[in-house]
């Protein structure tokens, strides 16, 4: 790999740090490298009106170049501490990571502690305000819609394993769209810019994790069966219609793929789709759903590679359901000790036949409870 400037930087730091300071931006090898000050210009100083998502890696604003091209501009949390040339090196490699499923990297900024990353602008936001957002905001998603999203994610996720990345996260809000609804993963390769002891996802939650892998969430085991197991919830997710994190199912408060499993036992797995799906095919939305428990098994040996995942979701294959074990559920116990009042409040919704009701517990309720974790075939 030629890194030119990258490889050699302390040659070119003086040119570079010229042109920086007049507010242009530099041509490099596989990125462009833009300045602090064109960056603050295209999102108006990072205007709160033009910030349109924020996770475990920072914060995602809408930015408009001199060109007139639309980009999202992404401000990476003050964790990621790397000096200027390992930073490069690796935003270098992400960025000749290219998928039709992947968002594209256009650029970055590091500009004194500032570490922001540019990529390519996707016209209708995310999965998750897409399809799990207010209702204002909701998009209506057709079968065809869906099932392209869902075979669309597989394909870039597989790319991604096969290139020995493992994402970590994914789920609906890392899934963007564009005008078309064509599905990208974005914040891959990210975990490499922050350090070992920084993790993006957090599991101080209230409630349950729905989409988190128990096996990584409990004893660190990172492998790409995790993404696999987060891909099976994220295929639950758009069938339904439903937050796996925001949202429990009947009088136990079950989480997505537990609720799923159960109307499996009970012969009723079509109950969990979407009332907004009107049409849809029957026989391929089963086999969408039984892909997505092959994923969510409690044995991680015992999910597909997402290559198998890609063919299984794009064929008409025969399932042997005889394999298909239970899944594995990651549980924060929320101990009955709550009885305090608190200023923050965070509410999850049970759902019983066709109607939500709210349950709701506080954040200073359960950090004053001694939490208890579980991994449960269910």
């Amino acid at each position: 790999m030629n890194f030119n400037c990258f490889g050699t930087f302390s040659s070119c730091k003086e040119k570079s740090g010229r042109r920086q300071t007049r507010g242009e931006e530099i041509a490099t090898n596989n990125v462009r490298l833009f300045s602090y000050n064109s960056l603050r210009s295209a999102t108006r100083n990072f205007h709160p009106s033009n910030r349109i998502g924020r996770g475990g890696y920072g914060t995602v604003y809408r930015g408009v170049l001199r060109d007139d091209t639309q980009v999202a501009i992404k401000s990476l949390s003050a964790e990621s501490k790397q000096g200027t040339d390992e930073f490069l090196t690796e935003i270098n490699m992400i960025s000749n990571i290219q998928h039709p499923n992947l968002v594209q990297l256009i650029g970055c900024c590091v500009e004194g502690s500032n570490r922001i990353l540019v990529y390519e602008y996707l016209e209708n936001n995310s999965l998750a305000n897409a399809l799990l957002g207010s209702k204002g905001k909701r998009i209506a998603l057709d079968w065809s819609k869906r099932s392209a999203i869902c075979m669309g994610a597989a394909s870039g996720l597989a790319f991604l394993h096969e290139e020995g990345i493992v994402h970590r996260d994914i789920k609906a809000s890392n899934i963007l769209l564009d005008g078309n609804f064509h599905p990208k993963i974005g914040d891959f390769g990210l975990a490499k810019l922050f350090p070992d002891n920084v993790t993006h996802v957090s599991t101080r939650v209230a409630g349950t994790v729905g989409y988190l892998a128990p096996e990584y969430a409990l004893l660190g085991q990172l492998t790409k069966n995790v993404d696999i197991y987060s891909f099976g919830v994220l295929i639950l997710e758009i069938i339904s219609g439903r937050s796996s994190s925001k949202v429990a199912f009947g009088e136990d408060l079950l989480v997505l793929v537990e609720w799923t499993w159960k109307l499996r036992e009970q012969g009723r797995l079509l109950d969990i789709v979407d009332p907004e799906l009107t049409e849809y095919p029957e026989d391929e939305v089963m086999r969408f759903i039984k892909v997505a428990l092959f994923c969510t098994q409690a044995a991680s040996q015992q999910r597909p590679a997402m290559k198998q995942v890609v063919e299984m979701l794009s064929k008409e294959v025969n399932l042997n359901e005889k394999l298909l074990t239970e899944p594995g559920v990651y549980r924060v116990h929320v101990p009955q000790c709550l009885g305090g009042g608190g200023s923050q409040e965070t509410s999850s919704r049970a759902y019983k036949g066709n109607k939500f009701v709210n349950r709701s517990v506080t954040s200073t309720q359960l950090s004053s409870c001694h939490g208890v974790t579980q991994m449960l075939p269910r």
